[in-house]
């Protein structure tokens, strides 16, 4: 039989009930289910392995029974295999996650029937260069930061496009995010709001020590450097705002578009607005 992957959020109660009937689900309608570690604590009525390994398994389809978080964490583990991801929003916001479950099971009827479309998102591969020799790369799908430590005082940044000089200046950070992330981090730090179909990459100083500096948005081909000039005590890479990384002075992070692609699972091609609408409150008065 086919596998289909499951993954769930740590500590949600519902899943006691909910992986059960999701397994017998799949069985009946000839699919293999295969539980992450979270999920194997709530039954053990199907095989359970890491989520780093699932990807071995070669899942025809992904289920997400969490909210954005946990659909980030699952589209870095899946990004080399192009997996289809189903992402069912037991989180707060679930910007991302945008089935609910409710329509957990039409959802999945429609997914048989192939009555859906893959909605492409593209993803953001970054690599740390000290003195001149990359040390540790990664890809993410809403956003690679590079900010000071706790101090409350700034650190200095440089930021290079395609190797020409962008700016240098003082603030607690730089953004840089694929369109999908623009409605993340990007958002919350003033910068622009991108259609997840636009080709850009978004450059985003946080709280910068200048009025004139402004959030960017560069074609999404572009090479982006950004550089630690000058930093209080620490100074961190995070990625997806889940996996951390500490940088040293004169580090180089440096970001292209990545090579793979997530795709989720859509039955509306309206959602990205919907969402606007429903869950930041897009456009309201």
């Amino acid at each position: 039989m086919t596998c289909v992957a499951i993954v769930s959020k740590p500590r949600k109660p519902e899943l006691a009930q909910l992986l059960p009937e999701l397994i017998d689900w799949l069985r009946k309608h000839d699919y293999n289910p295969l539980l992450d570690c979270e999920g194997a604590g709530y039954t053990d009525a199907a095989p359970a392995v890491d989520r780093a390994d699932m990807p071995a398994h070669k899942p025809h389809l992904v289920i997400v029974l969490g909210g954005d978080g946990t659909l980030l964490s699952v589209a870095r583990i899946f990004a080399a295999t192009g997996t289809p991801i189903l992402s069912v929003n037991l989180g707060s916001l679930g910007f991302l996650t945008e089935v609910r479950l409710a329509d957990l099971y039409t959802t999945l009827e429609s997914w048989c029937e192939n009555c859906h479309t893959l909605d492409p998102r593209a993803m953001l591969h970054s690599e740390v260069v000290r003195d001149g020799s990359p040390v540790k790369v990664f890809e993410a799908l809403n956003e690679v930061v590079v900010s000071k430590g706790d101090i409350a005082r700034m650190g200095e940044f440089a930021v290079e496009l395609d190797g020409k000089k962008v700016a240098r200046f003082r603030a607690d950070g730089v953004i840089v995010s694929t369109p999908t992330g623009s409605t993340a981090y990007t958002l919350a730090a003033n910068g622009p709001i991108l259609t997840p179909d636009v080709d850009a990459l978004v450059v985003t100083p946080i709280c910068p020590h200048l009025l004139t500096l402004r959030p960017i948005v560069v074609r999404g081909d572009a090479s982006l450097t950004v550089r630690v000039e000058g930093v209080p005590t620490q100074c961190l890479l995070t990625v997806d705002g889940q996996t951390g990384f500490e940088l040293h002075l004169g580090d180089e992070v440096r970001c292209i578009r990545s090579e793979y692609t997530v795709n989720l699972v859509r039955l509306s091609e309206s959602g990205f607005f919907d969402a606007l609408r429903n869950k930041l409150s897009w456009g309201e008065r």
